[in-house]
C-alpha cells in the first residue's frame, strides 16, 4: 500500500511511518517540521523567506494590520510546488485540519487536489480542531486546555491559534474535510469524548512509539531525585505551567538539597529529549485526561510523568498500578503527588518499570501501524 501522511507533531507521523515502513508499506511524509522541533519529514513545505530576517518587519506588520500572517500563505504556495510529487497514494490523512497550516481558501484547494489524485482520505483528531474546541467551550470536560480561558476570558490573547478552529473561516474549512474524509481517527481520550456518536469518527487508535529508538534504563537513584519541566511558552498556559511551576517552589523549600531540578524553554526536540535523559520526574501537563506524545516517549525511556491518566484512562487500559502520575490543575495536589515520590523512591523505580511495559504493550509503533491499516481498510 502506498501511504502519504500530511502534516507533523510530536513525532507521531514519523513514528506511524516507521511502523507502516516495518510492515512493507510505502510511505511518504510532508510536513513544516512543526516549527522549531523541525522534525523529520521526506517532503517540507516549511516557510523560508517569511522566516528570513528581511521579512521579520514587514511579517509583523501584516500580522497587525490585517490579521494575516504571510508565512501562512508561503506554507501554501510551497505545498503546492509539491503536489506532482504527492499523487497516486492508497490513502493520504492530515494531522489534523489545518495539516498545511496556510488560508482557509488555500488549504480548501490543496485537500481537493489531494483527494484527486489519491484514494482515500482520513483524518486524525491529534489537536485542536472544531468539534474539540466547541465541546470545550460547552464546558463538558471537567477541565481541559481551555480551562483558563472559561475561568478568565483575558487569557483570550494566550489561545488565538485555538480558537481560530471556531471562528466562522475556519468552519468553511472544517465542513470541507469533513464531506469529503471517509473518517475522522483519534489518538487518545481527550479527542475521543467531544467525537463520540459522530458519523465520521472511526475510532480511537493509540499514539505510535517506536521503542526501538528509545533506551529504556530502569532508574537508579544514588542521591538527589531529578525532576524536569521542559517549558513551551507558546502552551504556557494552555498546559497549565503556573501549577508546575508554583509545585517546584515549594518543592525545593521542602526538601532542598534532595532535589534537583532542570527547567527549560523552548528548545529544539534533539536538545529536549537529551536534557531530561538525567530525570527521574518529567512534569508534562494538567489540562489533559490522556498521554500527549512527550509523555508517552518518556515513560517509554521509563520517567515517571506528571500528566493525564484519568479513569476514562486507567479504565480503558484496566490498569490496576500506576504507569502515570495524573496531574490535577492544584498546586496542593502536585506538591502532595511529589512528596509521596521524593520520600518513597522505590515507587519511583516501579512506576518507571511499568511505564514502559505499559508502553510496549499499549503504543508499539508497529502494532499500532496494523491498527491504522485496519481502520483504512474498513
Amino acid at each position: 500500500m502506498r501511504i502519504l501522511l500530511i502534516g507533523e507533531y510530536s513525532r507521531l507521523h514519523n513514528s506511524l511511518k516507521e511502523g507502516l515502513v516495518e510492515l512493507g508499506h510505502e510511505v511518504v511524509l510532508a510536513s513544516d517540521g512543526d516549527d522549531f522541533k523541525n522534525y523529520p519529514n521526506d517532503f517540507s513545505y516549511d516557510c523560508k523567506w517569511s522566516k528570513s530576517a528581511l521579512f521579520y518587519y514587514p511579517r509583523r506588520v501584516f500580522l497587525k494590520l490585517f490579521q494575516f500572517d504571510i508565512a501562512a500563505f508561503e506554507r501554501g504556495i510551497r505545498f503546492r510546488f509539491l503536489l506532482p510529487k504527492l499523487k497516486g497514494f492508497d490513502v493520504v490523512q492530515l494531522i489534523n485540519e489545518a495539516a498545511i497550516n496556510t488560508t482557509v481558501s488555500l488549504e480548501i484547494k490543496l485537500i481537493q487536489k489531494l483527494k484527486e489524485q489519491n484514494g482515500k482520505l482520513f483524518l486524525l483528531s491529534s489537536g485542536a480542531d472544531a468539534i474539540g474546541v466547541q465541546f470545550m467551550l460547552a464546558n463538558k470536560f471537567k477541565y481541559s486546555i481551555l480551562t483558563p480561558y472559561l475561568e478568565k476570558k483575558e487569557t483570550r490573547n494566550e489561545y488565538p491559534y485555538i480558537l481560530r478552529y471556531v471562528s466562522k473561516n475556519h468552519l468553511r474549512l472544517h465542513d470541507y474535510i469533513f464531506e469529503n474524509i471517509n473518517g475522522v481517527i483519534a489518538t487518545d481520550f481527550d479527542y475521543v469524548l467531544p467525537l463520540l456518536g459522530h458519523q465520521k469518527y472511526s475510532g480511537m487508535v493509540p499514539n505510535p512509539i517506536n521503542t526501538s529508538k528509545i533506551d529504556f534504563s530502569p532508574l537508579v537513584i544514588k542521591d538527589k531525585i531529578v525532576l524536569f519541566l521542559g517549558i513551551n511558552r507558546y502552551n504556557y498556559v494552555k498546559k497549565g505551567i503556573r501549577f508546575f511551576e508554583e509545585a517546584l517552589a515549594e518543592i525545593e523549600k521542602k526538601y532542598g538539597n534532595q532535589v534537583e531540578i532542570i527547567i527549560t524553554e523552548n528548545i529544539p526536540y534533539e536538545q529536549y529529549i537529551e536534557l531530561y535523559n538525567k530525570a527521574h520526574i518529567l512534569l508534562d501537563q494538567v489540562y489533559a485526561y490522556d498521554q500527549g506524545y512527550n509523555a508517552l516517549e518518556a515513560m517509554a525511556k521509563g520517567k515517571v510523568v506528571f500528566t493525564g491518566a484519568e479513569q476514562e484512562f486507567t479504565t480503558h487500559y484496566q490498569l490496576t498500578e500506576r504507569v502515570a502520575i495524573n496531574a490535577l490543575p492544584d498546586v496542593n495536589d502536585l506538591v502532595k503527588e511529589l512528596s509521596f515520590l521524593i520520600e518513597n523512591p522505590q515507587e519511583i523505580i516501579e512506576i518507571g518499570k511499568r511505564a514502559r511495559t505499559f508502553i510496549e504493550k499499549e503504543h508499539d509503533y508497529v502494532r499500532i501501524a496494523e491498527r491504522y491499516l485496519e481502520v483504512w481498510n474498513k
